[in-house]
């Protein structure tokens, strides 16, 4: 079964929203920069600024969006390839700004000025109408990291990158969506005897660093009923292949689990709920 989405008539018609209520699209996902983009009714949510104005907008623009109808733009913690651009995405585009304070102040000068901050504390629960993002807090090595769980019409989906370890938290809240963009970032045997000094490859398998196939497979695996579908995120350029990170997924959940990958440099098809 397919999941991917129908062209975006939901940007003109509202029927379609009722047919397709959630709708997202993985802009980029890597050390490269990470942006995501979600549509929950009305409401348009972008999540991490890792990718610059120009592509952000002409990414949501071949998918059928404006870049100028965000309602929110999201961040989950302080590190450039997820925060590198949010001041420019949202002085270009007047995008209201969320963050917690501790990430704005560790951003510090790089966020450049700002018109329209609206703090948040990481476990709070941001409200937009009828959609509601949960926060939810990681072990990576950011001062105030969270990933999200974005609500609307009895669907959730999960945007879960930049985790650091699978704490029990981290289950629940993957036993508690439907679907998910989950990190998959390395591979072990591909960082031992990758390029990485010792010390980045402790960082990476310690708490404070990324999640492993195998780890992330084990998320899924925990769960009573598959997700609709998991987009595997994240993953690393160096230590890891899409083909490495399927397969170990495949291997823990079978091959008929609705797996996707994100892509280093590019977009993937809209995907939906």
């Amino acid at each position: 079964m397919s999941h991917a989405c129908p062209n975006p008539v939901s940007a003109i018609n509202p029927i379609s929203r009722i047919i397709n209520p959630m709708r997202s699209i993985c802009l980029q996902s890597g050390s490269s920069g990470n942006a995501f983009f979600v549509e929950a009714g009305n409401v348009r949510l972008l999540f991490d600024a890792g990718i610059g104005g120009r592509r952000v907008k002409m990414r949501l623009r071949e998918a059928g969006y404006d870049v100028n109808r965000i309602d929110a733009l999201i961040i989950s913690h302080e590190h450039s390839d997820h925060a590198a651009h949010a001041g420019a995405l949202h002085r270009l585009y007047q995008i209201p700004l969320y963050l917690t304070p501790r990430t704005r102040q560790a951003i510090g000068y790089r966020l450049g000025k700002t018109f329209d901050v609206r703090h948040f504390q990481v476990g709070q629960t941001l409200d937009f109408g009828a959609v509601r993002v949960r926060t939810i807090p990681t072990t990576h090595d950011a001062v105030d990291g969270a990933a999200f769980i974005v609500e609307h019409d009895g669907k959730r989906l999960g945007i879960f990158t930049d985790l650091g370890s699978p704490t029990l938290s981290l289950f629940g809240a993957v036993r508690s969506v439907d679907a998910a963009y989950l990190e998959s970032n390395y591979d072990p045997h591909m960082l031992r005897v990758g390029p990485y000094p010792r010390e980045v490859q402790a960082r990476i398998r310690g708490t404070g660093g990324h999640l492993s196939n195998a780890e992330a497979a084990s998320l899924l695996a925990a769960r009573e009923t598959p997700m609709r579908w998991v987009a595997l995120a994240h993953l690393s350029q160096h230590n890891n292949a899409p083909e490495v990170a399927l397969r170990t997924h495949v291997e823990k959940v079978g091959a008929d689990y609705p797996i996707h990958l994100t892509k280093r440099y590019d977009c993937i098809e809209p995907l939906c709920l």
